[in-house]
């Protein structure tokens, strides 16, 4: 009888394995044919464990990592610790916070290979949605009195290529839910954020961009407990949601996501639509001293 194929879960965990196998093993001049030939197996399977199509095994990653010359103990040690949990969808923060550094599955990864990026912000205009000026201005903050002039520079540079995502091609679908009060926030001054609602107003009458706002007249609502983004990948991957606060990032799969997307929907329930909130901030933009 033929082997019976082992089922098994594409997740984002080895998705990443794969694409930093791959990268690793191009950076070092080595081909599928050749690690292939190292482990004995056909190139095909090399190709497959790196598209997360088959889930790399432990000891697979080991040898790959001694062909390409990986003897790093931290690196060896994030790779390793990738394998043997490929198949988790739970929360990446704890796992990986003494192994990796702030990039891991971060959120340009992410926006990336996401077909839809919905948002709730509560406090700050959404990162993909910001102007060079408004950006500036709270990363500035951010950065507190240790900001200088080229780590601003460094980091308002990936906020403007991340925003390319607005105009990729397929589009990707970006929605968000903006609480009025970001609009009323004096963030940089008059004339930053008379460019910033004049920029957002722009962005309303995109074909793939959903702008809504949640009026100050809503009470208690399914936001309370803070801004969050949610990543719609592709087929099999799951849906992605992140949160921030002062306790540090959190990514989720399902099924935790699902109460994000919930929460999304509640919220749009109870939103202004495309029409109201396109005059709410003309409206807002036209007040301003």
């Amino acid at each position: 009888m033929p082997a019976r194929r082992e089922s098994f879960v594409q997740t984002l965990r080895a998705q990443w394995l794969g694409q930093q196998m791959r990268q690793l093993r191009e950076q070092r001049g080595i081909t599928l044919k050749q690690a292939a030939e190292f482990l004995e197996r056909d190139f095909s399977s090399i190709a497959r464990w790196e598209r997360a199509e088959w889930p790399f095994r432990r000891g697979v990653v080991v040898s790959l990592l001694d062909l390409y010359g990986e003897h790093d103990g931290r690196e060896r040690n994030r790779f390793i610790q990738l394998a043997e949990d490929a198949w988790r969808t739970d929360r990446w923060d704890d796992d990986y916070d003494e192994l990796v550094d702030a990039s891991f599955i971060d959120f340009p990864w992410l926006e990336s290979r996401a077909e839809r990026i919905y948002s709730w912000d509560a406090f700050l205009m959404p990162g993909l949605m910001q102007t060079p000026a408004y950006a500036e201005a709270v990363i500035r903050n951010a950065e507190g009195e240790g900001a200088t002039d080229f780590s601003v520079g460094k980091w308002l540079q990936l906020r403007i290529d991340r925003q390319r995502v607005l105009t990729r091609d397929p589009a990707v679908r970006v929605a968000a839910i903006i609480d009025e009060a970001v609009l009323r926030r004096p963030v940089g001054g008059p004339a930053v954020m008379r460019g910033q609602l004049h920029h957002l107003g722009d962005l309303i009458g995109k074909p793939n961009i959903d702008i809504r706002v949640l009026p100050s007249r809503v009470g208690l609502h399914a936001g309370l407990d803070g801004s969050f983004v949610l990543f719609g990948m592709p087929k099999p991957y799951p849906e992605v949601a992140y949160a921030e606060t002062l306790g540090g990032r959190r990514f989720m799969e399902s099924p935790t996501s699902k109460r994000y997307a919930l929460a999304y929907d509640r919220l749009r329930g109870v939103a202004l639509g495309r029409r109201e909130a396109a005059e709410l901030i003309a409206e807002i933009k036209e007040g301003l001293p």
